[in-house]
């Protein structure tokens, strides 16, 4: 289960995504999530994922 408040939820894709994940696609596809939910999410406390650095910033 993930995190549902925001800044949680960005710590714990952060994460993720440094020590597990290529990608954001492939961080949503195993973990079953919908990745323009999770940005959307993100983008209430202003942060936008970035391809190159493979996080939300």
């Amino acid at each position: 289960m993930i995190p549902r408040d925001p800044v949680m939820l960005l710590s714990y894709l952060n994460t993720q995504l440094r020590d597990f994940y290529p990608s954001l696609e492939a961080l949503c596809e195993d973990k079953q999530l919908n990745p323009a939910e999770v940005c959307s999410r993100l983008r209430t406390i202003d942060y936008e994922y970035d391809g190159k650095q493979n996080q939300f910033i």
